[in-house]
């Protein structure tokens, strides 16, 4: 599957960090992690166990990915939602769109139907702030390269060595 390709703005960033703060004192979640396919964290919220949270959101993709050949093999083009419960903490990723998951992690304090029924409305105001960053133009030429060193200096009022 190719992604399409998607520059996060900053009004839009805080979009998405309002929506995540929002999903987790409606769903009662510890932790929201809004990945691409590949597990690349787009946006956080919470707190995220383990040492690495970016382990977490590559690992949850992949298993979101596998699913995918076990729904083809039962006749459907995508599981939408996929869920692990274990004695502590339980997982809950669901796809936002062709390109990104929202990730919820939560505890006994929550249920799994909370999460889902938060998640999904979640996800469709994701979906929208992210298609309206994929049709804002990009930025071309030199305003689309990175600052050189003296650039960034001079950004910051250095002068340069």
């Amino acid at each position: 599957m190719r992604m399409r390709a998607l520059s996060i703005h900053a009004d839009a960033a805080q979009r998405l960090d309002t929506l995540l703060a929002a999903f987790l004192a409606d769903a009662g979640a510890t932790a929201a992690l809004l990945l691409d396919r590949g597990g690349q964290p787009l946006a956080t919220a919470g707190v995220v166990p383990g040492p690495d949270p970016a382990s977490v959101g590559a690992l949850a993709a992949g298993a979101f990915a596998s699913t995918g050949a076990l729904a083809r093999l039962l006749g459907e083009p995508e599981f939408t939602s996929l869920f692990h419960e274990g004695a502590h903490e339980r997982l809950h990723a669901s796809a936002v769109d062709d390109d990104t998951l929202l990730l919820a992690l939560f505890d006994a304090r929550t249920t799994a139907g909370m999460v889902r029924l938060f998640a999904r409305e979640t996800g469709r105001a994701i979906a929208e702030v992210l298609e309206d960053q994929r049709l804002r133009p990009r930025l071309i030429g030199a305003l689309a390269a990175p600052l050189t060193d003296d650039e960034a200096r001079q950004a910051i009022g250095h002068r340069s060595a």
